[in-house]
């Protein structure tokens, strides 16, 4: 199998990542022209500027280096998930690494009380799974408010105004499943 060259890789991915020539270039601080005569080929980028491109658009340098087109394994420890601050009392982590392009896993986490906030939200048009993997949560799907336990999922569109929170003693830990990808 021929290998890719960077700039094909660069422009399949800034594509499926759904970004313009013009929100790379920014984020990079570089042209727009520059950017697109990368992916054409038609010059070369610094390994300074490549890492600025790559971060624009939250992939690794070495993703635009890969030699058969297949990501590579990726272990990501528990210890070295990088929590953000979610609702009430909520923190949650991405576990796939971008571009992961038809499919999304988050981890998140409720203390006690906790939730994804006061009221039901929605995020695109994708298909959403969420499993309880540890305590107890509820789930509310517009009106509907279900109890779910550790082992417990439900499957809803993320269209449909959903919140989750935590009214056990004990902290209680979810993974949702997006595809495609609408965070």
């Amino acid at each position: 199998m021929a290998e890719a060259p960077v700039g094909e890789r660069l422009r399949a991915i800034r594509l499926l990542r759904r970004r313009t020539l013009r929100e790379v270039a920014d984020a990079a601080g570089v042209s727009e022209s520059f950017v697109s005569q990368v992916e054409r080929g038609r010059t070369n980028a610094s390994v300074a500027t490549l890492q600025r491109i790559a971060a624009a658009l939250a992939i690794e340098v070495s993703d635009l280096f890969s030699t058969n087109g297949v990501p590579r394994p990726r272990v990501l420890r528990r210890e070295a998930r990088e929590p953000v601050v979610w609702g009430h009392l909520g923190r949650k982590a991405l576990l796939t690494p971008k571009p992961f392009n038809a499919l999304e896993v988050i981890a998140a986490e409720f203390e006690p009380g906790g939730s994804t906030g006061d009221e039901p939200y929605t995020h695109g048009d994708s298909e959403e799974l969420l499993l309880v993997v540890e305590g107890t949560v509820h789930v509310q799907l517009d009106t509907d408010v279900h109890e779910l336990r550790a082992g417990d999922s439900v499957h809803y569109r993320s269209s449909t105004p959903h919140r989750v929170s935590n009214p056990g003693d004990e902290r209680a830990e979810v993974l949702y499943v997006i595809t495609p990808p609408s965070y």
